[in-house]
């Protein structure tokens, strides 16, 4: 005789992540696997995370006359906390503050003001093109003397290109060479691949902070990374004002009428 075959029934299932009393029976006899976990939670978690971290951080930034003008608004004792903070940070940098302006270089001074003087801490060099008609090379002359003045803690040296080596193409000017423990460690030629004409100190800030020369969360880069920040919101804001006002038929501004 035949050994009788097994029945199965099959069990109609909509949706196996339902919440439903037909599902939970399934789920006991393993017919279903269990309902994975809602995201939910964890999203809400990361939010509020989010929110805690950009709450205590709200300061960042900010100097003593930022956290002046927030005394009506902040927790007093949370607001001393940051003062003081601050504070330290600025006698810090006053210490180590003993450059404060561009060095120009000539070759027989190279070796101690640079190769040597990188043992005790990073020393960029700008090769300035010789020819007025540079304009990069002007743009970095300009940003190397308010770098100097800013950061007082690093050594900004300017030196001619075709007297540092003989020869040196005027198309790779201005070259910036970034000197550590008498190793350059990084090199930018000409000015192509950190804004061009338009370099700003934003972008020699994250040179500095890519060589190790300044940290990502010092108040000088943090301040002038928020004020970069601000100016564009407001830029934004205005320009979606000016929409705004355009379509509905309104000028943007009075002085329109000097047009007329």
């Amino acid at each position: 005789m035949a050994a009788p075959t097994e029945q199965r029934i099959a069990v109609p299932i909509d949706d196996p992540n339902a919440d439903t009393e037909w599902n939970d029976i399934l789920r006991k006899h393993g017919v279903i696997p269990e309902k994975p976990p809602s995201p939910t939670p964890l999203i809400e978690e990361a939010i509020l995370e989010a929110r805690r971290i950009a709450h205590e951080n709200r300061l960042e930034g900010k100097d003593l006359s930022d956290l002046s003008d927030l005394e009506d608004e902040e927790d007093e004792a949370f607001l001393e906390t940051y003062r003081q903070k601050r504070m330290q940070e600025l006698a810090a940098l006053q210490k180590t503050s003993v450059h404060g302006s561009v060095y120009p270089l000539s070759k027989p001074d190279y070796e101690r003001e640079v190769t040597e003087a990188s043992q005790a801490g990073p020393v960029l060099v700008n090769l300035a093109s010789p020819q007025g008609s540079n304009v990069e090379s002007r743009v970095l002359s300009e940003l190397w003397r308010q770098a100097a003045r800013e950061y007082g803690d690093i050594k900004f040296c300017e030196m001619r290109a075709d007297k540092a080596i003989e020869g040196y193409p005027e198309r790779n000017c201005p070259t910036i060479l970034v000197y550590s423990k008498g190793e350059i460690v990084k090199q930018v030629v000409t000015l192509a691949t950190v804004g061009g004409v338009r370099m700003s100190m934003l972008d020699l800030d994250n040179i500095l902070v890519e060589v190790g020369a300044l940290k990502d969360d010092d108040i000088r880069v943090l301040k002038r990374r928020r004020a970069a920040e601000d100016a564009e919101e407001e830029r934004a804001a205005g320009g979606s004002r000016g929409i705004k006002s355009s379509r509905d038929g309104m000028k943007p501004s009075d002085d329109d009428d000097d047009w007329d």
